[in-house]
Protein backbone atom coordinates (compact mmCIF):
# COMPACT_ATOMS: atom_id res chain seq x y z
CA UNK A 1 0.00 0.00 0.00
CA UNK A 2 1.39 3.42 -0.53
CA UNK A 3 2.10 5.99 1.33
CA UNK A 4 -1.11 8.82 0.65
CA UNK A 5 -3.53 5.38 0.55
CA UNK A 6 -2.04 4.72 4.20
CA UNK A 7 -2.74 8.09 5.27
CA UNK A 8 -6.04 8.17 3.62
CA UNK A 9 -6.71 4.74 5.50
CA UNK A 10 -6.19 6.98 8.71
CA UNK A 11 -8.78 9.73 7.77
CA UNK A 12 -11.45 7.67 6.79
CA UNK A 13 -10.95 5.60 9.81
CA UNK A 14 -10.92 8.17 12.27
CA UNK A 15 -14.02 9.96 10.41
CA UNK A 16 -15.87 6.85 10.66
CA UNK A 17 -14.82 6.07 14.42
CA UNK A 18 -15.95 9.30 15.41
CA UNK A 19 -19.52 9.65 13.54
CA UNK A 20 -19.89 6.31 15.12
CA UNK A 21 -18.79 7.94 18.74
CA UNK A 22 -21.08 10.64 18.24
CA UNK A 23 -24.09 8.40 17.12
CA UNK A 24 -23.74 6.54 20.29
CA UNK A 25 -23.95 9.84 22.43
CA UNK A 26 -27.13 10.51 20.72
CA UNK A 27 -28.60 7.09 21.53
CA UNK A 28 -27.46 7.29 25.46
CA UNK A 29 -29.24 10.33 25.46
CA UNK A 30 -32.40 8.78 23.90
CA UNK A 31 -32.39 6.27 26.46
CA UNK A 32 -31.38 3.48 23.76
CA UNK A 33 -28.38 2.77 25.56
CA UNK A 34 -27.88 -1.29 23.45
CA UNK A 35 -27.44 0.95 20.65
CA UNK A 36 -25.10 3.12 21.71
CA UNK A 37 -22.98 0.90 23.07
CA UNK A 38 -23.14 -1.05 19.55
CA UNK A 39 -22.15 2.42 18.00
CA UNK A 40 -19.11 2.72 20.65
CA UNK A 41 -17.90 -1.15 19.37
CA UNK A 42 -17.99 0.38 15.96
CA UNK A 43 -15.97 3.22 16.91
CA UNK A 44 -13.61 0.82 18.50
CA UNK A 45 -13.33 -0.94 15.54
CA UNK A 46 -12.53 1.90 13.19
CA UNK A 47 -10.12 2.96 15.55
CA UNK A 48 -8.35 -0.22 15.47
CA UNK A 49 -8.39 -0.15 11.45
CA UNK A 50 -6.80 3.42 11.88
CA UNK A 51 -4.16 2.75 14.24
CA UNK A 52 -3.31 -0.13 12.51
CA UNK A 53 -2.11 1.87 9.66
CA UNK A 54 -0.63 4.22 12.21
CA UNK A 55 1.57 1.44 12.97
CA UNK A 56 2.35 0.98 9.58
CA UNK A 57 3.68 4.18 9.13
CA UNK A 58 5.83 3.69 12.51
CA UNK A 59 6.94 0.68 11.42
CA UNK A 60 8.39 1.92 8.34
CA UNK A 61 10.23 4.83 10.03
CA UNK A 62 11.34 2.33 12.32
CA UNK A 63 13.45 0.30 9.39
CA UNK A 64 14.88 3.69 8.12
CA UNK A 65 12.31 4.36 5.56
CA UNK A 66 11.72 8.04 6.47
CA UNK A 67 9.36 10.47 4.94
CA UNK A 68 8.75 13.90 4.41
CA UNK A 69 6.03 15.20 7.04
CA UNK A 70 3.43 16.30 4.87
CA UNK A 71 -0.12 18.39 5.60
CA UNK A 72 -2.17 15.55 4.68
CA UNK A 73 0.20 13.23 7.15
CA UNK A 74 -0.69 16.08 10.08
CA UNK A 75 -4.07 16.33 9.06
CA UNK A 76 -4.31 12.31 9.49
CA UNK A 77 -3.35 12.29 13.16
CA UNK A 78 -5.20 15.32 13.77
CA UNK A 79 -8.45 12.89 12.60
CA UNK A 80 -6.76 9.69 14.60
CA UNK A 81 -6.46 11.91 18.21
CA UNK A 82 -9.40 13.81 17.87
CA UNK A 83 -11.54 10.63 17.24
CA UNK A 84 -9.98 8.61 20.70
CA UNK A 85 -11.03 11.65 22.10
CA UNK A 86 -14.39 11.62 21.31
CA UNK A 87 -14.84 7.76 21.70
CA UNK A 88 -13.42 8.18 25.11
CA UNK A 89 -15.77 10.90 26.04
CA UNK A 90 -18.69 9.03 24.44
CA UNK A 91 -18.16 5.90 26.82
CA UNK A 92 -18.51 8.25 29.31
CA UNK A 93 -21.81 10.10 28.25
CA UNK A 94 -23.18 6.64 27.70
CA UNK A 95 -22.21 5.38 31.13
CA UNK A 96 -23.52 8.56 32.46
CA UNK A 97 -27.02 8.83 30.60
CA UNK A 98 -27.21 4.98 31.57
CA UNK A 99 -27.34 5.71 35.07
CA UNK A 100 -29.24 8.08 34.30
CA UNK A 101 -32.07 5.72 32.77
CA UNK A 102 -31.57 3.72 35.80
CA UNK A 103 -32.28 6.42 38.33
CA UNK A 104 -35.25 7.61 36.53
CA UNK A 105 -36.69 3.81 36.43
CA UNK A 106 -36.08 3.59 40.54
CA UNK A 107 -37.63 6.98 41.39
CA UNK A 108 -40.95 6.12 38.90
CA UNK A 109 -41.54 3.18 40.51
Amino acid sequence: MEYEEIVMQIIVSSGNARTHAMTAIQHAKSGNISEARKEIEKAGDELGKAHDAQTKLIQDEAAGNTREVTLLMVHAQDHLMNAMTVKDLAQEFIDMYERQVKLESVLAQ
